[in-house]
């Protein structure tokens, strides 16, 4: 049966480096061999998948149908395996697409959990906006995203955590309050910090700042959740941050003062996304209870302050 796994294989590596030199290298076969079964692919196919060129490989947009259509098949191939050995995904490897916002700050415990109970699990993590990690879900180059569900229409989602947004001020910020909460309209007139436009949290903000008559910054866009709050500490406006994020900038000490927003629109819910197939991949019910398990662990302040609802 052509195309045969293993040339599915070629094509795919192909499409990752962009050069049939390194897809050789990266599969340890001979640069000959692998651009002469692309061709015989090709010619079985009856469409070119690449334009080849000094620049590299580039793939055509037939190519580009057949490269997501043969990682979804070479990740069947490995669920079947998998499913006969019986552990699932934590029988190979896992490409997890996580947000910046989240993935520094929850993964650490779950990655050394997960070393220490499924030692042949190697797990590959990415950090990417929103729109790159509907991009890599779509295309098969992540086989499962920690992500905003919303975002991702068509595939399958498990509820993970919901969390609360927080507001930091500066320490000499006049909105600082002792009772640690801050409601929505306290934000009247502020300006509120947040990531690119690229990233779920941001639309988020944008409609806090419209519900309470203050305005998202147009001089800075965060790259990250250390950069909004740096710049929130200076007094440039009000930093926006998830909980997971919060509870750790408190139990680090911070240099900024932390707010919970009283709002039920001061949220957001963490799922974990995968493709639609028949049937979610054998274990990934196992990675999303060690992820809630480690937010649960990462939210249980002692004073109660910070919360995550499951």
């Amino acid at each position: 049966m052509r195309p045969t796994l293993r040339q599915l294989e070629y094509i795919v590596a192909v499409a990752d480096t962009g050069q049939i030199g390194l897809a050789a290298a990266q599969l340890n076969v001979s640069q000959p061999s692998l651009s002469a079964q692309l061709s015989e692919v090709e010619a079985d196919l009856g469409a070119p998948l690449f334009q080849r060129g000094r620049s590299g490989a580039k793939i055509t947009p037939v190519g580009e149908d057949v490269v997501r259509r043969a990682r979804q098949i070479l990740h069947e191939h490995k669920d079947l395996r998998a499913a006969a050995q019986g552990g699932g995904i934590f029988q190979g490897r896992l490409r997890l697409g996580v947000l910046p916002s989240i993935g520094p700050y929850l993964l650490p415990g779950v990655v050394q959990r997960l070393h220490r109970e499924h030692p042949h699990f190697r797990l590959i993590v990415r950090e990417e906006s929103t729109r790159d990690l509907d991009e890599g879900l779509r295309s098969g180059r992540l086989d499962m995203i920690i992500s905003t569900p919303e975002d991702h229409p068509g595939a399958q989602s498990t509820h993970l955590f919901t969390e609360q947004l927080w507001a930091a001020l500066a320490l000499d910020h006049p909105l600082r309050s002792p009772q640690g909460t801050l409601p929505l309209n306290a934000l009247s007139g502020q300006t509120l910090l947040t990531l690119g436009s690229g990233h779920r949290l941001s639309h988020i903000v944008a409609g806090l700042a419209a519900s309470a008559g203050g305005r998202v910054s147009d001089e800075y866009e965060g790259t990250s959740l250390d950069a909004i709050r740096l710049m929130a500490a200076t007094g440039a406006g009000v930093a926006i941050l998830p909980s997971i994020y919060a509870a750790t900038e408190r139990r680090r000490g911070t240099d900024v003062r932390l707010h919970l927003i009283n709002d039920p629109a001061a949220s957001r819910a963490l799922a974990l996304v995968q493709p639609n197939l028949p049937q979610p991949r054998p274990g990934s019910d196992v990675l999303a209870d060690v992820l809630q398990s480690e937010a649960a662990r990462i939210l249980a302040a002692p004073d109660g302050a910070i919360s995550v609802q499951n």
